[in-house]
């Protein structure tokens, strides 16, 4: 692909503790670390769901289009960063030369960029028709 050497595996991983585990989080659900950013996003999805839901479901006067609307624009938020996310290791894995997880990373962080912006295009009409 490039000219450009690859860089030790070393140089990614951080210190190690004098127990021999690696310093930060080391908390995991199965292959995957659980970070505070996946935390944040986890929550903001969860929480996004749960609002829109209740606002369909309880609320029945004039508030009800600006609350959807705002929880259909934090998932927006949302999914963008989950492809910004998927972009940034697609180019991790492609520096490591794993062309497989390259593929993987780019087609879910490709879905995931679709439905940001399919957010965002709800969040824009829904507040143009309630503006209306």
């Amino acid at each position: 692909m490039t000219s450009r050497p690859r860089r030790p595996a070393a140089a990614h991983a951080s210190p190690r503790r004098t127990g021999g585990s690696r310093a930060g989080w080391s908390r995991h659900i199965g292959p995957f670390a659980i970070t505070p950013f996946r935390i944040v996003l986890a929550a903001a999805f969860l929480g996004a769901l749960t609002y829109i839901a209740w606002a369909i479901a309880m609320v029945n006067d004039s508030t009800q289009i600006p609350m959807v609307t705002t929880g259909i624009g934090v998932l927006g938020i949302v999914f963008a960063a989950l492809s910004a996310g998927g972009a940034i290791r697609m180019w991790r894995a492609w520096q490591a030369h794993a062309q497989g997880q390259m593929l993987v990373f780019a087609f879910f962080g490709g879905i995931a960029g679709m439905i940001a912006l399919a957010c965002f295009a709800g969040t824009l009409v829904l507040s143009l028709v309630w503006g209306s």
